[in-house]
Order: structure tokens, then sequence, then C-alpha cells
């Protein structure tokens, strides 16, 4: 019999002289087949260039870990990734090769296309996949198993958690069922039912089309033939599977709804209690049924039964679960939400005080003590004496300016808030990390030698007391004083350990994306680092050369490891280069968060690292959470939102498919190296299930409590996200009463930041009064909303060596009557004795700059407190303290300084002379403080003013100096003399504290 195959040979066939293009009975040559060989070559060139790419990439990051000691993490995760890979696409390869041989092995010994037999034209199709089946098979089996197993391996998460799962001691109040049910163990229940579904589907799919193929299901046949025998067998087991896994679906799904997000809130309402909640258990009886029906078409073969099952399931559905709700959230719910969801909400109330700990809030109302008339000033005077004028975001370009020494240092755009304890007393310090700044390095210079082996690091860390007093705390005054820096006298944090601390910072927010590091053959040292050398002047800056030769790094001397690390990065002079020899480290992976959560993939990292001096080292600090939205009950948020302020551009939300969560816990302090990158993670919550089983997922990676070193413990603080994510919660959540709740007549919110209206203020770290002890806090505040008036002060204890460590509280004010943030901000700026102040900076040329509006309780009342900036618009200038304004029981005060501004607000007219020290009128052009300390005594005296004129012509003569002295100095920035530069601004300072001084 012939076939569509058969090729014929005579005259007229394909080969004879007739063919087209034919020539007689000679063949033409065979085309080249040079073309077909370079394809494949580059092809070939192409899988294998991917796969060592890929190679390369896993190699790489297993040394990394190697690096940092955490080796047990990658492989805990490669064998739990490999092990379910090879579990779940066994299981589909399984199936699929299962189902496919059974549809062929049980193929109808009689099909069409044969004689006597209707031809389907799947003939050529039979032909060219019997001889190969087994081929086919296997590569159908092999592609879906990658499928399945690669999605497998997302869920490493879900299935250790599932593992491990511990228990919360706390049952949810609908199932009875501990928390940890819901957190550890469901959602792996759910992955493995879906997983079995679809095992179900591809079985069958492939099932029905290998019968097809081979006959075993004819569509043209007569009803009751239209399936073999083994067919019908084959395809009911596989519906039956299905339906059976979509019955226990059902069951699981009833679990979800207390943890599903509602209109109103998170977790079982009226409507799923009265009609999903039946629904979802009506609907998993059916499908049992609809199972049963399936299995008995197996030996019954009629399809009447099954198909009447499956429109009666489809049918209760589409009733009992889309239209049997929606009828009765329209008609029962709607009309009485407050009687019908009172009892529900009050169960969500509950479970999300528990699962942000908002339970643990202590509320009170606001009713401080007066403090008496006599001696008002001086004791306001000590109450406020630590609070912080130095703002850190707009501070951060004075740092630049005045600290930074070299144009490829920077510090971060907002400088990060910490304590120390200085000669005995706690001081509030705003301090930031001098790292490298690759991108200022001038253009032609950036060669890939200097980017990766020369430019390596940065250096030291930059400070400044908060409160703008100098190191006795005793005083105030007017510029930055600075308790950290490059002069002689800066030295305040390297003091505190006898040897100074190690200034190079290898690993920070800034770190270049790799560094090349290590000793050279001939000993000589070419990465470039900064030093100041003592016996010198102060200001004179020295450059020096120095090697890397901490613990940190992936050692890059054999060629191999030098072949991988050129492919990762695409760079053959790591390969080339002379100066990557044996010796040689390569240094990547260094931003302190990406570290953390490197090392520890389970949790949520703080967006706000922050780096503080111990134990003669630089320390990157670090808050990890760990996070849930499976808390049954709790409200769900978005991550982002409930941490998003004026100060937050980004988060560092990891862990969960989405950003929301309904649960938070700050469950582990990390610190990190900034000079060897060594990464350590230390247990914080001690009751926290969550920690404990990922601690048994990963044994021996979090140390615990009892190991945190007392002077790491100093500096540890409440963290800014889990506090903000607490306000967020709390301005709804600190109303218990469903019916309050519901009507949001009680609601707070956090206030919308003065200076970025779009955002709310972020909250504030400072010493605030507590039974006349300071307390170093974390504070913010809540308004009534579209009103702004102050509704509630909210802080925390944020000293982790406190026995009160942790202690939320909120004083609720008694009436609405005390303006908010943003109404106080207005008073300030549009009072007609500050805007008589800032007259000569706004009509000259200089920006004013409004830092932060802090609010704090001061007696029976509250006071505002904002910093005030000017910057002179040069490319030299930098925003430099010029006023402080406050706000205190209704009245405006302005003031060169704190105590001066209070002084004016206590007076009752902020108009009076007193506000700026004596009245003096400020110049045209705020003054700037120098960058350094000067390294050379003053050329000549200040002149002194003439003794006619009276006392307005001296001043003004003296602040035209000053004017002329800053002149220079710009023209000595841009002519790069630094030195020079800080002696001219060290005159014009002393020209303006003489006119000052005069004034008064």
């Amino acid at each position: 019999m012939s076939t569509p195959f058969d090729r014929p040979t005579g005259p007229n066939g394909p080969d004879g002289p007739q063919r087209p293009g034919g020539t007689g009975g000679q063949r033409p040559a065979a085309p080249s087949r040079r073309p077909g060989a370079l394809v494949i070559t580059a092809i070939i060139l192409i899988v294998l260039f991917m796969l060592l790419s890929g190679f390369a990439s896993f190699w790489t990051d297993r040394l990394w870990f190697k690096s940092v000691g955490y080796s047990e993490v990658f492989t805990t995760l490669l064998l739990t990734r490999i092990g379910l890979f090879l579990v779940f696409a066994g299981l589909m390869a399984a199936t699929v090769a299962v189902t496919m041989s059974m549809a062929y092995r049980f193929r109808p010994v009689i099909f069409p296309g044969m004689p006597g037999m209707p031809d389907d034209g799947m003939d050529r199709y039979r032909e060219l996949l019997s001889p190969r089946m087994g081929w086919v098979i296997a590569g159908a089996a092999g592609v879906m198993g990658l499928f399945a197993g690669a999605s497998a391996t997302g869920q490493w998460r879900s299935y250790s958690l599932w593992q491990h799962s511990e228990s919360f001691g706390t049952d949810d109040p609908y199932f009875g069922k501990d928390i940890g049910f819901y957190v550890f163990q469901l959602p792996f229940w759910h992955y493995l039912v879906d997983y079995v579904m679809a095992l179900a589907v591809i079985g069958l799919l492939a099932s029905i089309l290998m019968n097809y193929l081979f006959g075993g299901i004819r569509l043209s046949a007569r009803p009751g033939e239209r399936l073999t025998s083994a067919a019908q067998i084959q395809v009911s087991a596989l519906l039956a599977m299905f339906v059976i896994a979509k019955a226990v679906d059902y069951w699981l799904d009833r679990f979800d709804l207390v943890t599903s997000s509602g209109s109103i809130f998170t977790g079982m309402g009226y409507t799923d209690d009265k009609a999903v909640l039946p629904a979802k258990e009506i609907l998993a009886g059916i499908a049992i049924v609809c199972a049963a029906l399936f299995l008995a078409n197996i030996w019954r073969r009629t399809w009447l039964l099954p198909s009447v099952g499956v429109a009666l399931f489809a049918l209760s559905a589409i009733i009992l679960g889309l239209v049997v709700p929606t009828l009765v959230q329209a008609l029962q719910v709607n009309p009485n939400v407050p009687d019908r969801e009172g009892p529900y909400l009050e169960k969500n109330i509950e479970a999300t005080r528990q699962a942000f700990m908002l339970d643990q809030i202590e509320e009170e109302q606001f009713a401080g003590s007066p403090i008496p008339a006599d001696g008002r000033l001086q004791a306001l005077d000590g109450i406020t004496s630590s609070v912080p004028l130095v703002d850190p975001k707009v501070a951060s370009e004075t740092f630049q300016r005045q600290q930074q020494v070299r144009p490829y240092y920077a510090v971060n755009n907002v400088l990060d808030v910490d304590r120390y304890e200085l000669d005995g007393n706690d001081r509030a310090i705003v301090l930031g990390v001098r790292e490298l700044d690759q991108s200022n390095i001038a253009e032609d210079n950036q060669t890939w030698a200097n980017l990766h082996t020369v430019y390596t690091h940065g250096n030291g860390v930059i400070a400044a007391y908060a409160n703008q007093r100098p190191e006795d705390d005793e005083r105030q005054s007017s510029t930055i004083q600075w308790a950290e820096g490059q002069a002689a006298n800066q030295n305040a944090l390297a003091t505190m350990d006898p040897e100074g601390y190690e200034s190079r910072v290898y690993y920070g927010e800034m770190s270049p994306t790799y560094s090349v590091v290590g000793t050279r053959p001939n000993g000589n040292s070419i990465e470039l680092d900064l030093t100041t050398d003592s016996s010198t002047d102060a200001a004179e800056e020295q450059d020096r050369l120095t090697t890397y030769t901490g613990n940190g790094g992936v050692p890059i001397g054999n060629v191999f490891t030098k072949l991988l690390y050129a492919i990762k990065y695409s760079e053959p002079n790591l390969v080339l280069s002379g100066r990557v020899d044996s010796d040689s480290k390569i240094l990547y992976d260094r931003n302190p968060r990406e570290m953390v959560e490197k090392v520890a993939p389970w949790l949520t990292v703080d967006s706000d690292p922050y780096p503080a001096v111990i134990d003669g080292k630089i320390q990157w600090i670090l808050d990890g959470y760990t996070t849930t939205d499976k808390y049954p009950g709790s409200q769900k948020a978005s991550f982002d939102s409930m941490t998003q302020d004026a100060l937050q551009d980004d988060n560092a939300y990891a862990t969960l498919p989405t950003d929301e969560v309904n649960y938070l816990r700050n469950s582990v302090k990390a610190t990190v190296d900034a000079y060897d990158g060594t990464v350590t993670l230390y247990q914080w919550d001690q009751d926290d299930p969550i920690l404990k089983a990922w601690s048994a997922v990963f044994p021996g990676t979090v140390k615990g409590y009892d190991e945190i070193p007392d002077a790491l413990m100093d500096h540890l603080r409440y963290p800014e996200d889990l506090f903000k994510a607490q306000r967020y919660q709390y301005q709804r959540y600190h109303v218990t009463d469903p019916q309050s709740w519901l009507e949001g007549s009680e609601r707070w919110e956090a206030p919308k930041d003065p200076q970025a209206t779009d955002k709310v203020q972020p909250p504030y770290r400072l010493f605030t009064d507590q039974d006349g002890s300071q307390v170093w806090s974390l504070t913010s505040t809540y308004v009534w909303p579209k009103r702004d008036k102050l509704a509630a002060f909210m802080e925390v204890d944020s000293d982790a060596t406190s026995d009160s460590y942790g202690k939320i509280s909120v004083k609720e004010l008694p009436d609405e009557g005390t303006d908010g943030p943003r109404l106080i901000a207005n008073q300030l700026s549009t009072n007609d004795a500050v805007r008589d102040q800032l007259l000569p900076y706004t009509q000259g040329d200089a920006d004013i700059i409004y830092g932060n509006l802090l609010t704090l309780p001061v007696g029976e009342d509250f006071m505002y407190v904002q910093p005030l900036y000017t910057r002179r618009n040069n490319e030299s200038a930098f925003p430099v303290l010029t006023f402080v304004l406050v706000s205190y029981k209704g009245n405006v005060g302005i003031g060169t300084t704190l105590t001066s501004a209070i002084e004016d607000a206590l007076d009752g007219d902020s108009g009076s002379t007193g506000g700026t020290d004596g009245g003096s009128t400020p110049t045209e052009t705020p003054s700037e403080t120098p960058t350094t300390s000067p390294s050379e005594s003053p050329t000549e005296e200040p002149t002194t003013p003439p003794s006619g004129g009276g006392t307005q012509a001296q001043v003004r003569d003296l602040l035209q100096q000053a004017e002329t002295k800053f002149a220079q100095a710009d023209e000595a920035q841009r002519n790069g003399n630094t030195v020079k530069w800080a002696r001219l601004m060290e005159e014009a300072r002393a020209l303006i504290e003489q006119a000052v001084n005069l004034a008064g």
C-alpha cells in the first residue's frame, strides 16, 4: 500500500529528467552545507556561553557566601531548591509519561486509516511518531517536568516554614486552630493541592491528545463509540482526580476567609460567615459526589451521570459562590453594617492590635506640669538643651562641603542620628560615613585601573553635635559643632577608644560594584587613602596609599576564578591586568542592607542602616523584621504605604510576593563591619515563632540575644520602619469600639510634612523630658484629618539598654484647639517679625531652607522648634543655620540660637529685638563655617570698626568686610586652595561675630 511518504522514481518522478530544474539523468551538485554548519556552530556557542554565564553567576555567588561565613545558607538554599525541583519535576514527568504511555499502549488495534476504515487525516503523524514514540514521550515528560520543577523551586519559603512550623500559642476565634497553622502550614497545603490539580489537567490533556492521535478518541464516530474502553478509563480517572483535588481546595479555602481582604476590614465578615463559608462546604461535598460519578463511569461506561454532576456542580458554584453572597451583602449587610459587621470587626481590632503590638501601647491624657514664671527661661533652656537643630537632610550638604576633603568622598543624602555617651553625658549625634563616590572622579581619570584598584574605599565618620553645642555642652552656638571631622580637635568619637578606630570603609551604601584589593608581589600599595598627619597643620590633609588586609573578599589569584569574574562583570581586564595577582581579592555585593538580605533571605530589612563607632570599628547596624500576611483577622496594609514618609524614597521589602503584611516583629539586629564586611545576626525578639522557624531552617546563622556585646547594645535603637508601621495602624486602631471605628469620628492621621505636603512627616529621634529625666526617644504626632489640629503625641523609648525599651506611650490632647505642624509652619513663615528678619535674604542672593519642624511636650503645653537655614547662590555655598524659630503657647519667637528664640517667644512679642541676640541685623548673605580648622593664623586682624558714625555704621562696615572675605574665599575655593579658603572663612566669621556683639 502506498503512503504519502512514498517517492516515485520513474522518469517523471522527483529524480527524473522532467523534474523542474532537472538535467536529464544527471543530478545537480548538492547545495553547500556551509551556512547550515555556521548556524549550528553559532547556536552551540550561544548555548555554551549561556551555560558558562549561568555557572559563573552560580559559582561566584557560592564564593561570596563563603567569604562572609554563610556557606551553610547557600548550601541549604541550594539543596532545598534542588530537592523541590527533583520531587515536583519527577512527579509531573512521571504523570505525563504514564498517561501518554498508557494511551499508546492501549491504542485500538483497528484505527482510522486502515483498510476499510475512514481516514481521519492523522496517518502521516502516526507514521512519523510511532518509530520514535519513546523519544516523544520522554521529551514531553521532560519539558513539562522542567516547568513544574522550576515553579516548585520558588516555593522554598513556604516549604521550609511548613517543614519547621511553630506554635503561636493562640487560636483563631472561628476555627479554633493555632495561628501557626495559617502562617506555616496552610500556604504549602494550598500549593500541594494546586499542584495535584495541575497534574490532573496536564495528564488529561496528554491522554486526550495521544488517544485522539492513535484512534482511542474518534469525534466522527457514533455516540457511545467515540471513546475506547481504555480511553474512557483514563479520562474518567483523571477527571475524578481533578475534582477530588478541587474538593480539598474548597475545604482549604474556608480557612482563607480569616485572612482575606474585605471591603472594610481584613478577616471573616458577616457575608463570609453566613454565605461564603457554607457555600464552600456544600461545593466541597458536591465535588466529592462528582468525583464518585467519574469513578463510576469507569465501569458503567455512560457519560450521562457525570455530565449531570458537572452541570450541577457548575450551577451550584455560580449560585452559591456568586449569587447568594451578593444578595446577602446587598440585602442584609449594606443596610445594617454596624449591626452585622460589628461582632466580626471586634475580632479584627483585637487581632490587629496583637499582630502589630498596639495592645502594648500606653494611652494617657496629656497633662504636663506647669513651669513657674520665675526662672521660666532657665527651666525651658534646660528642658530643650538637647533639642536637635542639625537637620539630617538639610545638613547633609553642609557635611559634604565642610568635611568632604576630596571631591570623590560623599555622605548620604539623609544623615543618621545616634547617641553617644561623651564625658559621662548622653549626646545626640548627627553623623554620616565619608564614603567613596566614584561619579565625582574626573572623567579622564575614570579608567578601569583607577575605578577598581585605586579608588576602592571611603574613609572615616563625620559627626556633629545635634544641638549645636560644643563638646562641653555648656553653651549654644550659631554654627555646627563638629564631634568628628578632619581637624585635630574634631575627634570625640575616635577618643572613645585609646587606639582610635579603623576608618577605612570598604563596605557601605555607596561602595563600587567591585574592587580588586590585596598585597602586591613588590610590596607597593596602590589604593588611595586619606589621613591627617597630626604632626603637621590640622588643615593640611595628606593622601597616602594603603592595602586592604581584612578577612573579607574572595581570593581571585587563580586563572579559573579570574575567568569566572571576568564573565560575571564582562570585564577582560580581570584576566589581563597585572594588578590582579596571586594575592588579590575581589570585593563585591558590599551594600550592608543587600548583604543582610542575602545571608538572611527570609528577613525584611529596615530601609535605614545606620553607622556607629564600636570597639574601634565602624559598624553598620540594621534592623531585620519577620513578617507575614497570614495572621488571622489582622488588618493587611502595604508595607510601602505604612513606612513611606518625606525622607524615604524606596523600601526594603523583599520577602513576600506582594508588599502587604499584617504581622510585623523586629526579630533580628544585624551588623556589618565597614572594613572587612563581617555580617553578624543577633536574635532580638526571643518569642517570635517565625524567627524560631527560620532559625530551625538555617541553624546557627542567628546568634542568641545574650551574645550581643555591651558596646553594641549602647547603639541599638527602636527601628523606624516598625514605628512607622505601628503609627500607621494605630491611627485607626486606637479605637477599640466597633461602632466608633466604623463611624471614623475618632480617626487620626500622621501629619503631612510642611515641606513636602504630599508625604507624611517622618518620626524624629530626640531626647524627651520624662519626669525630669532625658529619655532617648523616637517621636511623632497625630492630627485630626482635614483640620490639622493636634490630636496626640506618640513616643517610644529607643534606648536598648533601658528596661522600658520599646515602651510606646500616646499622650492624647484633651481638646482640639492645639494647632498641628502644618498650621504652625504657616504661622512661622507668615509671622511679621520673622518675615522682617528674613527680608534681607529673600531680597538678596540667598535661599531660605526650612528644616525639621520638631514637636515636643514642654511643661503643660507643646513647643514647636524649627531650624532655618540659608544658602548663598553660588556653586560652593552650603546651608548655614541662620535662625531658630519657636512656637510656644501661641507666641512665635526667632533667634540665632534656641535660647534666644525661646526668650523671644516668652516675651509675647516676636518683634522684640531680643529675639536675635540683641537685635542684630543679619547680613545680606549668611555667614559660613570653614570646612576645617584653619592651618594658618589670620594674616591680619579684623579691621577695627570706626569710632564715628554710630553703632549701625560700624556694624555695616564690619558686614561689608565680611562680604569681601566671603568673596575672596569663593575665589580660593574655585582655585582649589582649601587652606586659604578655610582661613578666609574663619576671618569672615570673626567679623560677623564682632558685628553681632557690637549690635548687642
